[in-house]
């Protein structure tokens, strides 16, 4: 059965018996169905505050993984797992993972729902619209992009200069054609004429913003800090002096608030906000986090990509943020991978091969020695596929050995929580280590301080090349009183450098390149863009949605 076929004939239980499970009874939920529900102002708020005192949390698992193949790593499937697993061998777990964007449904990566018998449902819905948090933050981004030009259409009292505009509009699909756009050509009544851009909404302030508010108030604050351009004579412009936060807040008063669905397994699991980590921070919402650690005594969460983007993001801004950090983490790794990374073609990976096995493993070292620099324990969990041999099991549990972290075999694709019970006892242990959770780089160091630690000693680069434009933009970031933000890099998911096309391990002491920065004022970090990393992705040659499809039922068939 594909994964889309296990999610349909799963018996989900009703969401208030799930909600039941949080401590959270009907009053507490508003629902989106029978198996969908947000938790309530009140609700979230309690359990927010419960959490705020580090005594009445849970323990918190990041679960992150190798540089991503082709072949796929099954993070989401792990993290699932591994939820369902703790609640198998007795302990009270709760999930926290991300919403899936549109984007990848319909382009290559597929939906992040987990997979075989380790998924959240319904997966359908969740992979689609869900309960419509990602359209209200589009909705938000494209009111501000409204609300600027059209201010500059009515007199421009601001003094607001076109050229310098820095707000991009969105939409949450693949669509490189609108990466750079005119705007404004028609006419006097259709506006001032201006170069303007998309970027995906995932990767929209907005998105950022939502994921890192606790409150309504909090949300109208950051909105109005956004830094959307310059004056004439060049004074930075905030979205808050165009006096319209409120109507911005309004379309996101439902989307701050977490929403509650359920494993196959019956495990609660909060699917809330959903900023892609190689544009943006890659985490969860810092709600949805909290109100997970409130009501359970262990909680999984993932963070997108690869160790090197979303696990640092999650350490360097969302923890800094939300004034938590983790307990324990695990990197998923699998053999198909490992091989990939040493050389192996993908039609090739079903055959044995022990020397592209270690070949590979230097990208796994690598990323089990930056989780360790953040003073968080460790161990790898196996993500096991059916053409994986004994040799090279034994192998991977060998090499992670000598590096001293466990490698746990989890097989919960095919088995479930059932196929994670050894890893979920693995994490008990793990999170009764003393964790000494420390960040990679100080806030009172300088961007480019800050940008060279960065790729140094996570991305192994030698030294950082920057533009011309990316000093220029960081001395005015800087001289406007940012220069103490976090750093958000964006660059590519697929290696562990700014190069798409270098896998495994990097050479030692090449030159990392920053071409472009970018203030997330409102957000609270300053996005840095290396190699040709872009804010609004393309469709492949082949994208998802051509085999997708849905019968005269509303059955969806095709969705991974």
């Amino acid at each position: 059965m594909t994964d889309i076929e296990i999610a349909q004939a799963a018996e989900l239980m009703p969401i208030a018996q799930i909600g039941e499970k949080i401590g959270a009874g009907e009053k507490d939920l508003d629902f989106y169905g029978k198996y969908k529900a947000k938790l309530t102002f009140d609700k979230m708020n309690e359990l927010i505050e419960r959490a705020s005192d580090p005594e009445k949390r849970g323990k918190l698992i990041l679960v992150t993984a190798m540089t991503p193949t082709a072949a796929g790593e099954g993070k989401s499937t792990v993290t699932i797992a591994l939820g369902d697993g703790l609640r198998r061998i007795g302990k009270k777990s709760v999930i926290a993972l991300r919403e899936p964007s549109l984007g990848p449904c319909f382009g290559i990566k597929g939906g992040a729902c987990g997979g075989g018998h380790a998924q959240v449902v319904p997966m359908e819905d969740i992979n689609l619209h869900f309960t419509g948090d990602i359209h209200a933050i589009t909705a938000a981004n494209n009111l501000i992009a409204a609300l600027i030009d059209n201010h500059i259409q009515q007199g421009n009292s601001l003094g607001i200069d076109p050229r310098t505009v820095t707000w991009k509009r969105c939409v949450d699909l693949n669509d490189r054609a609108l990466r750079n756009v005119i705007v404004g050509l028609g006419g006097r009544i259709d506006g001032v004429p201006r170069e303007s851009h998309f970027q995906i909404s995932v990767a929209s302030e907005i998105m950022a913003i939502v994921c890192l508010s606790k409150s309504i108030s909090e949300l109208k604050e950051k909105i109005s800090r956004i830094t959307i351009g310059e004056t004439f004579g060049k004074r930075p412009v905030t979205f808050g002096e165009l006096k319209c936060t409120g109507a911005i807040a309004a379309l996101l008063k439902d989307a701050i608030r977490p929403n509650l669905v359920q494993t196959l397994e019956h495990t609660p699991a909060f699917v809330h906000g959903g900023p892609f980590a190689n544009i943006a921070h890659g985490c969860n919402s810092i709600n949805a986090t909290m109100c997970a650690l409130a009501s359970g005594d262990y909680v999984v969460t993932e963070a997108g990509f690869a160790a090197d983007l979303g696990a640092e993001k999650f350490m360097d801004i969302k923890c800094r943020m939300g004034g938590i950090s983790p307990d324990a983490s695990i990197i998923v790794a699998t053999v198909r991978a490992l091989k990939m990374h040493g050389g192996v073609a993908k039609q090739d990976l079903g055959a044995e091969n022990l020397t592209a096995l270690e070949k590979g493993f230097e990208n796994l070292r690598i990323h089990i020695e930056n989780m360790r620099k953040f003073g968080v324990p460790v161990s790898v969990a196996l993500n096991r596929f059916v053409s994986d041999t004994v040799p090279e099991i034994e192998l991977v549990k060998k090499l992670c050995a000598e590096k001293g972290a466990e490698c746990v075999l989890c097989e919960g694709w095919e088995k479930g929580g059932e196929g994670a019970s050894e890893l979920a006892r693995t994490v008990v242990r793990l999170t009764n280590e003393r964790s000494s959770f420390k960040n990679i780089y100080p806030l009172e160091a300088t961007v480019e301080e800050k940008i060279n630690m960065l790729a140094k000693e996570i991305y192994r680069a030698g030294s950082v090349e920057f533009d011309a434009k990316a000093r220029k933009k960081i001395r005015a970031i800087e001289s406007a009183g940012f220069g103490n933000l976090p750093v958000c890099m964006a660059k590519t998911q697929n290696s562990i450098t700014h190069d798409k096309n270098v896998t495994g391990a990097p050479v030692e002491g090449y030159a990392f390149p920053v071409r472009d920065v970018q203030l997330f004022s409102g957000a609270g970090f300053i996005v840095a863009f290396a190699g040709d990393i872009v804010d609004m992705p393309g469709l492949p040659s082949l994208p998802a949605a051509m085999n997708i499809d849905v019968d005269d039922r509303g059955i969806i068939s095709g969705l991974f």
